[in-house]
């Protein structure tokens, strides 16, 4: 990036709440000519990377990259060091008050406090992500939704898989998935964002992120950009789910409104929803 005119001309066209977003893009801190591309790709957001994907040696460097880069007119999240490395505190105070860091990743995270922690020690109001990487992390997930600045969880599904030893089946990962799952809700929070898929396969990929969906989290982190569109894709709202939506919503504005049955509730609920989605992702019903 060569200026800041450059930079605020790659800011992303669309513009996909936080809360809401279904891609996460990771992209290494150490390869600043990637953030350009990632910038302007069809991620709903990006996460640049200063923790697993940066050798020790290059932490510093990695930051650099990243305020630098923010700094000329960027816009992004950035994933932080665990609250128990010693890069940590490093990365907050570097981070502190610098334009375009729309919030951090927090990687490793097993407690509340640690959340909170972190929250304080940017302003107060730069929200966190915890990064749920550990079964003390699975075990502790509803007081981490509970915590002050905690804006939506994240599951590290790959070094969960390593500290418990579990596969990587749906069925292996279906607990500590519903368990993201349940404690955003018992937190107020947005659904989770699930682990990346590892490869090129997209097939695959659009299998995993099925799971994701069927387990109700409402957003997956990847690894690549040629991933987003398929990730958005599925996380989407399908045209015909729009097209009953839409249907519903019109009978039951045609009749007053009027609650009819026990199941209008639970409906009106979910076409709501679809159609908030809908508008938020340009899905136009089915014809």
């Amino acid at each position: 990036m060569t200026s800041t005119t450059t930079a605020e001309s790659l800011r992303p066209q669309r513009n996909i709440p936080a809360d809401i977003a279904r891609s996460w893009l990771l992209v290494n801190a150490m390869k600043p000519e990637l953030f350009d591309q990632s910038a302007v790709s069809r991620a709903d957001a990006i996460i640049l990377d200063i923790e697993d994907a940066v050798d020790p040696s290059q932490k510093d460097a990695a930051r650099d990259n990243v305020v630098n880069w923010l700094t000329a007119g960027g816009s992004a999240w950035v994933r932080i060091n665990d609250a128990t490395s010693r890069f940590w505190a490093d990365d907050l105070a570097g981070l502190r008050g610098t334009p375009g860091l729309l919030g951090v990743m927090l990687a490793k995270t097993e407690s509340a406090d640690q959340v909170t922690e972190s929250f304080h020690r940017m302003d107060g109001k730069t929200p966190v992500i915890p990064l749920v990487e550990s079964a003390v992390g699975i075990e502790e997930a509803n007081n981490i939704a509970k915590a002050q600045g905690a804006f939506r969880l994240a599951f590290g599904s790959g070094d969960f898989r390593r500290d418990t030893g579990m596969a990587a089946t749906p069925e292996a990962m279906a607990y500590p998935r519903a368990k993201l799952v349940v404690a955003s809700r018992v937190g107020n929070l947005p659904g989770p964002i699930d682990g990346p898929t590892v490869g090129t396969n997209h097939p695959i990929l659009r299998e995993q992120t099925g799971i994701t969906v069927m387990m109700g989290m409402t957003g997956k982190l990847c690894l690549a950009i040629d991933q987003t569109p398929v990730i958005n894709e599925v996380i989407s709202p399908t045209p015909s789910d729009v097209a009953w939506a839409t249907d519903f919503m019109n009978d039951f504005e045609a009749n007053g409104r009027v609650i009819r049955d026990g199941s209008d509730l639970p409906r009106l609920g979910r076409a709501e929803k679809i159609m908030k989605l809908a508008v938020a992702f340009g899905v136009k019903p089915a014809l």
